[in-house]
């Protein structure tokens, strides 16, 4: 402890005192608290509920523990300091809280106690006192009642304070669980909303009283295991009918009377839990979706059908026109455009945007080297239309010259190829040889030239043996 300094002590409860000190080595204010027992072993201290509790429960909305100090038999619990409690907020004050802070307050707390509860425990001593507040922020506190779920029966029969203890914990029940955490804070609600305690019992049996003259006298149909527990202690319940809680609690919303009243039910199974408290219509404006985060309208995809289907038509057509680039290369290199949602843009504003991200594009393509460019081969291309005039001046100048051309008298050898005028372009070298019998080339001759190729080919292949008509060019 010699690391602390004590400045201020802020509360004194049951089993110990709690003082505002400061950290000597870093300035960090902390609350700690003082047991009032003394302990003489290492332990005994950490087998106890609140120490055990706290090392599993991790939780924004759960005080934490920072510390575990154990000097001359005096044990002490370092905390995270919180400024005050719910119960000095209340005490006080003249003006009402507005049902928005008073639903960020219980939408904290809930989550709490629903992580509480999922850890198998629950607190059994909820109160305004135990809810310890720092601005906005509000955090249970004061574990030294909570006990574990699945913990064997039975249980004490005084928990909590009088007026925030369950019906079944007043009878005297010894099989309650964390339904009673569920009372107190309908209980803790309606406080809020009024600064006044909902059942203000003196004791057990006003306490009672006080309950049966708000929500009414339980019956079989309500809540038959609180008649029970009822007759094993000699007790008769006052028939009382109750009021409407609006009339207790005015100027609220329909939802909150709602959630007080399903939290203030006689019977255990009726009331919700934490996680079902939280998905309560009171909690609705708690959910705030940011717009980034709100699901967007689907987009309609390419069924995969046909993207195949286009896949396999692209890489036909490459290895038909290896000169060309695939449409799927293409739009790549194209960042789509990005079109609002908004209505105040228009069309035109859609269109403009969509001009400029393709001149951006095409600026980008320009401006790369190494990629080949895009020439689809239409009709109306200049440089096909160039390389078409080309060739066929190519076809009319071979025919020029092999009209000119002479053959030598002698009769072509098989497997030889016929001898041709010096000057003349020689015969590719895939030109079909002459065969006995086959007649002997002359000009007028119709010869056929495939464009891109500047030698001619026969239009027919001659067969030998048979007469052919010939055609004199023009």
């Amino acid at each position: 402890m010699e690391r602390y300094t004590l400045i201020k002590e802020v509360g004194d409860g049951t089993f110990g005192s709690v003082w505002r000190a400061i950290s000597k080595k870093s300035g960090e204010v902390v609350a700690i608290k003082k047991m009032k027992k003394k302990y003489f072993s290492w332990e005994e201290c950490v087998n106890l509920r609140e120490v055990k509790s706290l090392r599993k429960m991790k939780h924004p909305n759960i005080v934490k523990l920072k510390e575990v100090i154990r000097e001359n038999d005096i044990l002490y619990f370092v905390f995270e300091y919180m400024e005050c409690n719910l119960y000095q907020l209340m005490k006080d004050r003249q003006k009402l809280f507005s049902e928005a802070e008073i639903r960020n307050w219980c939408f904290q707390v809930f989550q709490g106690l629903a992580f509480m509860h999922q850890s198998g425990y629950f607190h059994r001593d909820l109160k305004p006192e135990n809810l310890l507040v720092t601005k906005e922020l509000i955090k249970i506190a004061d574990f030294g009642l909570a006990r574990e779920i699945n913990s064997m029966p039975p249980y004490t029969e005084y928990v909590s304070t009088r007026w925030y203890r369950a019906p079944e914990v007043l009878l005297q029940s010894c099989l309650y669980g964390s339904k009673v955490d569920m009372w107190a804070m309908g209980a803790i609600m309606a406080e809020l909303f009024t600064l006044r305690p909902l059942f203000p019992g003196a004791s057990e049996a006003d306490e009672i009283y006080k309950i049966c003259s708000v929500i009414g006298s339980p019956t079989e149909d309500s809540w038959a295991d609180g008649l029970h527990l009822a007759s094993e202690i000699n007790y008769q319940f006052p028939q009382l009918p109750g009021v409407n809680l609006s009339v207790l609690i005015p100027s609220v919303s329909d939802n909150a009377i709602s959630l007080i009243t399903a939290l203030c039910s006689w019977d255990p199974s009726m009331r919700p839990t934490a996680l079902e408290a939280l998905q309560h219509p009171f909690f609705q404006s708690c959910y705030y979706v940011p717009p980034s985060l709100r699901p967007r309208p689907a987009v309609a995809r390419t069924p995969p059908s046909a993207t195949r289907t286009r896949g396999l038509s692209e890489q036909q057509c490459a290895k038909k026109y290896p000169g060309t680039l695939s449409n799927s290369k293409l739009t790549s290199n194209f960042s789509p455009p990005r079109v609002h949602a908004s209505a105040g843009f228009g069309v035109h504003r859609k269109l403009d945007m969509v001009n400029q991200d393709a001149r951006k594009n095409e600026k980008s393509l320009k401006s790369s080297g190494n990629q080949q460019k895009y020439r689809p081969p239409a009709k109306t291309n200049p440089i096909s239309m160039n390389n078409r005039v080309r060739d066929a001046h190519d076809v009319f100048d071979a025919s020029a010259k092999l009209a000119n051309m002479t053959l030598g008298p002698h009769k072509p050898i098989w497997g030889q190829r016929p001898t041709v005028k010096a000057g003349a372009r020689p015969l590719k070298a895939e030109a079909p040889f002459l065969k006995p019998g086959a007649p002997l080339l002359k000009a007028g001759v119709q010869w056929v030239g495939e464009s891109g190729d500047v030698y001619l080919r026969p239009a027919q292949h001659i067969q030998p043996g048979r007469a052919y008509t010939r055609k004199v060019v023009g």
